[in-house]
């Protein structure tokens, strides 16, 4: 009975003591880093801004090609990488493109795709909120801005 109280009395002492501080400023500068990227991207360079952040530039075409909208399911070649160049993704890597309903993509994608004709190659800066967000996903860590290349070969149906 006395080792019980005993408990008792240190449990609600250690449920009150402070806190550590945490030292987010490594999570900051990350935040930072990602937000300064963006506001890098210049007219000037060909990036275009679209609602929510993200920027898109048409590297190949004219985008005369069919445009497909986000009901579609297209083809395409693409690859991913960190805003430092770290790669995560590549259909160019696998050698074989990549078919996907659009509407089941990251929002990043649903918004820069339809952007494209068929035969358009284009590079997307796409923020996090746009992306994978606070968590990330495998490889991606939370909070980053994706860069892709976007080749669109096909959409199905057109």
């Amino acid at each position: 009975m006395l080792a019980v109280a005993a408990v008792m009395l240190v449990v609600p002492a250690l449920a009150q003591e402070e806190p550590a501080a945490v030292d987010r400023s490594q999570d900051m500068a990350w935040h930072s880093a990602q937000q300064s990227y963006l506001s890098g991207l210049a007219a000037a360079d060909g990036w275009r801004a679209l609602p929510g952040g993200l920027h898109w530039r048409r590297t190949a075409g004219d985008g005369s090609g069919a445009h497909p909208s986000v009901e579609d399911t297209v083809t395409v070649h693409y690859a991913g990488t960190l805003i430092d160049g770290t790669g995560f993704d590549s259909s160019y890597e696998r050698g074989e493109p990549a078919t996907f309903p659009l509407g089941r993509l990251v929002k990043a994608w649903q918004m820069a795709i339809p952007q494209m004709g068929v035969g358009d190659t284009i590079e997307i800066a796409a923020p996090a909120d746009l992306a994978y967000g606070p968590v990330g996903r495998g490889p991606i860590p939370g909070n980053a801005t994706l860069l892709f290349k976007i080749e669109l070969l096909a959409i199905a149906g057109k």
